[in-house]
């Protein structure tokens, strides 16, 4: 019943999406078991792939940009030899082609390695010597991969060509060239390698664009054969990780209980900077501030199209606003608010953080002016086919 529901909920939640459902399916089960609203995520999942979520509640959702802006984690694997209409298992089978002979021979070389490279360390570095002495093309493949700074989306994509998405001309049969878009690969590792049937397997670190079925399609390119993604799995998303996260179906006491506050959750994603009681007051009001309304001069950036964001924090250690500080054009000081927050925000217990979190920093890895992933539809408003992009 109305009269029953709790006090609203505002913050941050980490969930562990399974492989089947689409991001929205999983948002409208965790709107149904929170009993709210005002819920979304920061960064989709292919319903093939499974992992970190990252789901916006109440006041949360105006972290959106700023989350979804960060670069996310992956673990894939890639089949070799075999082609998909969309680039990975869920698509029809396009091209069937057997493997060239030195690449069968450089598989079975990689596979007698006990130990692939991982993600940046001195030790993997040592490996990735070893995996180029063993697998030289596999190894300029990868290396190709890592340096690419323009990435062609897959047809079977959400994007919008002349009005219409993408994947609706590509299953009508029509011809789709879509443009290629900035992207950059902070990390790529070879983890493992099957011979029989013959796939790699794959960690990433990548910004946001990335699409990771495509790394699939342009990878087979450089080793001469089809391929596609028979696994995906987000292990991070900033710096929201796995061994935080919850089933969407854990219950929503231990939903509740797992919910990231206003402040922890914005200290993972932008920079943290305390206000005074007036600088509180003043940002409530959406009013311009002085460097003398922070208990320490704010961060200012020189010379950037866009400012770093901050997250303002109050005396009494409630988010009161997302602000920046840069210099004009005459080289004045302006510090403005970007997005302000409910002074009666609440954490999962239904009550304001009792400790402001001075001590608390962290860096937003890019400031998107990009709008929320808000979902306040049920899932029949999206056709229960239609895909999501697993974009970075």
């Amino acid at each position: 019943m109305k009269g029953e529901e709790r006090a609203p909920l505002d913050g941050v939640l980490v969930v562990d999406k399974p492989r089947g459902p689409t991001s929205h399916d999983v948002v409208w089960r965790l709107r149904k078991a929170l009993r709210t609203k005002r819920i979304g995520h920061a960064g989709t999942l292919d319903p093939m792939a499974s992992g970190v979520l990252v789901i916006l509640v109440g006041e949360g959702t105006k972290l959106g940009p700023y989350l979804t802006a960060q670069d996310k984690h992956y673990v894939t694997e890639v089949a070799l030899g075999v082609g998909t209409n969309t680039l990975d298992a869920e698509g029809e089978v396009t091209e069937t082609r057997a493997l060239p002979g030195w690449l069968e021979e450089e598989l079975a070389q990689l596979a007698q390695l006990s130990q692939l490279p991982k993600l940046t360390s001195e030790e993997s570095a040592l490996a990735a010597h070893e995996v180029a002495a063993r697998a030289p093309r596999i190894a300029a493949a990868l290396a190709a991969e890592t340096a690419r700074r323009a990435q062609v989306p897959p047809a079977h994509s959400a994007i919008k060509v002349d009005g219409q998405r993408s994947y609706a001309l590509a299953r009508a049969g029509k011809e789709v060239e879509l443009a290629a878009r900035d992207v950059e690969v902070r990390a790529l590792g070879c983890t493992a390698v099957s011979t029989s049937p013959p796939a790699l397997t794959l960690t990433l670190s990548v910004q946001k664009g990335y699409y990771v079925r495509s790394l699939a399609r342009d990878l087979g390119e450089h080793l001469g054969v089809p391929a596609h993604l028979t696994a995906l799995r987000r292990t991070a998303s900033g710096r929201f990780t796995l061994d935080r996260a919850l089933p969407p179906d854990a219950g929503a006491d231990a939903l509740r209980r797992a919910l990231v506050p206003l402040v922890e959750a914005a200290s993972l994603g932008l920079w943290i900077e305390q206000l005074t009681a007036d600088g509180a007051r003043r940002a409530r009001l959406g009013q311009r501030l002085r460097p003398d309304d922070f208990t320490s001069p704010p961060r200012v950036d020189e010379g950037t199209d866009e400012p770093r964001a901050a997250a303002w924090i109050a005396p009494d250690g409630q988010l009161v606003a997302i602000g920046c500080a840069r210099l004009d054009a005459e080289g004045a000081l302006r510090i403005s608010v970007l997005r302000g927050f409910s002074a009666l925000s609440t954490d999962a217990a239904g009550a304001a953080p009792s400790a402001p979190f001075s001590a608390l920093s962290g860096t937003s890895e890019a400031v998107s002016t990009e709008t929320c992933a808000r979902e306040e539809d049920t899932p029949t408003a999206r056709a229960a086919d239609e895909p999501d992009d697993e974009e970075g």
